[in-house]
């Protein structure tokens, strides 16, 4: 369904080891908003909603809610260092349309409600 990098992967778990809840784990989502009409969440999470899909990944979970399930097929997720920063990038084979910053997307079946990015 997903595939997370090795780098993303280290730091996701790192991540969850500083916040020192073993019971953690990653919640990834879309949503209506951005620019484009669809946005992307990624959080760390502690409680499960019933139509929940658990992947088990290396050393942690990931959890995808049932309506974003189809938004995120294929999704490859990556950490990249760039300069003094870094930060996770989201390559989605079923966005069609996204924003510059790559926070934002559409499909081509769905649009989203797009809204003003801050």
């Amino acid at each position: 369904m997903i595939q997370i990098s090795e780098t993303a992967s280290e730091k996701i778990a790192g991540m969850l080891k500083d916040i020192g809840i073993d019971h953690n784990f990653l919640r990834l989502g879309v949503s209506d908003g951005g620019c484009n009409g669809l946005s992307y969440s990624m959080r760390f999470d502690d409680s499960l909603v019933k139509d929940d899909r658990v992947i088990a990944w290396n050393k942690f979970q990931v959890v995808i809610d049932n309506t974003s399930a189809e938004y995120l097929e294929g999704v490859q997720i990556d950490y990249e260092e760039t300069g003094m920063t870094g930060g996770f990038t989201i390559n989605n084979p079923n966005a069609k349309f996204t924003c510059g910053c790559g926070a934002s997307f559409r499909t081509a079946t769905y649009r989203g409600k797009a809204k003003k990015c801050d």
